[in-house]
């Protein structure tokens, strides 16, 4: 091949070269021409720049099917929990446990023995459930200190009525007084060994390492071959409560053979069961009770003003203080009505003091004096009137 045609080869070869790179150039430029179109805003008559649309947001809203879709439970009704739409109807019982290793070696074999038979009679499932909940002594405090209040005044009350019993020393007798007074005494001592017992469980309510474990066995129904026979939701759900319950009432009788004892939960307890197992922190010092007398299960509350229930609690506490202080102040005017009274009663009867103590101290130098002597001393101190 001569030189020439190696030189037009060269040339056509660098002319083709040339013009695949303007082709894939171009096809280039027409992609990212169109992927930029693609991420541009459409324009809808707002004047907000595409910097000021990305900082838009959008608004979450959140409904009452999504709460209850992630709650798993549709409602509480008939002492059972209804799931799925009424597709499956669940019933608790709560066991109450034995101390097996303080048992002989004859009950452990008993129990042993019973929950085998137990396991035999099954013919459903079953789910065993634990709830580990820490112990809140509040509310039996409250119901403590509401009882100490009434012993107290109870104790107040005997108190002034024995004062008085005392200060009236005709209308009584001694065995009367005597019995007033041991009333009083045990109505002391009964107070002073609640207001004891209400410092120690105050003290053990800040423990917060005390727990209590709860034994549930979980019963599940799912009538699915009632779904397509033209029964309607009230009469599945009675079929559902009428089968749960005679499993449950079957199943407590098992369990009472191994020496466990078993009930049904209700409507509340079970509501309490799942507030607890949903608010396992919050349960601790806010209980179900409390939470339902704030209102929490409505869609809004209608809560006092917080200075109207803070003015509330003021005159509370101005009260339950006014009527110690009243009671205090009660007893202290009757024991210093009781002194002055003795003190006016001595004076009345000085005179009558006067001669009876000479008397007795003339008795006391009866050898001294002799007998003649007194005797005749005595009735100088009869016939004399002293000033």
């Amino acid at each position: 091949m001569s030189e020439n045609q190696i030189s037009n080869f060269l040339t056509i070869s660098l002319v083709v070269l040339v013009s695949v790179f303007f082709v894939l150039l171009v096809v280039l430029l027409v992609l990212m021409f169109r992927e930029k179109n693609q991420n541009k805003p459409k324009h809808t008559g707002n004047n907000n720049t595409p910097e000021d649309n990305k900082n838009v947001k959008k608004d979450i809203e959140y409904t009452k099917n999504s709460i209850f879709s992630f709650m798993e439970f549709d409602k509480i009704e008939d002492n059972m929990i209804i799931r799925k739409n009424g597709k499956q109807y669940i019933m608790v019982i709560e066991c109450q446990g034995v101390n097996y290793d303080l048992m002989s070696g004859l009950e452990k074999n008993s129990v042993e023995e019973g929950f085998l038979q137990f396991l035999n009679t099954l013919r459903y499932p079953i789910q065993l459930y634990i709830q580990t909940r820490t112990v809140n002594l509040g509310s039996s405090i409250n119901r403590y200190k509401t009882r100490i209040n009434s012993i107290r005044n109870e104790y107040t009350r005997k108190q002034m009525e024995y004062n008085a019993m005392v200060n009236s020393e005709s209308e009584y007798t001694a065995r009367e007084i005597n019995n007033a007074k041991f009333e009083l005494v045990k109505a002391q001592n009964l107070y002073e060994y609640g207001l004891d017992i209400v410092n120690n469980t105050e003290k053990m309510n800040l423990n917060k390492n005390i727990l209590k474990k709860h034994y549930y066995v979980v019963l599940s129904y799912v009538p699915e071959e009632n779904t397509n026979t033209g029964y309607d939701e009230e009469e599945i759900k009675n079929m559902a409560f009428s089968d749960l319950y005679t499993r449950a009432q079957a199943l407590i009788s098992s369990l009472g053979v191994c020496d466990v004892a078993g009930k049904v939960l209700d409507s509340e307890e079970l509501a309490e069961l799942l507030y607890i197992a949903y608010n396992r922190d919050e349960s601790e010092t806010y209980q179900l009770d409390t939470a339902l007398r704030a209102g929490v299960d409505e869609l809004y509350s209608t809560a006092k003003n917080v200075l109207d229930k803070r003015m509330e609690e003021i005159n509370a506490e101005i009260r339950a203080q006014a009527n110690i202080k009243a009671n205090d102040a009660a007893v202290e005017a009757m024991m210093n009505q009781d002194r002055a009274r003795r003190v006016k009663q001595r004076e009345e009867r000085m005179d009558q003091l006067i001669d009876e103590m000479a008397k007795n101290l003339l008795d006391e130098n009866e050898q001294i004096l002799g007998e003649d002597v007194v005797e005749e001393a005595k009735k100088i101190v009869s016939q004399k009137k002293t000033k």
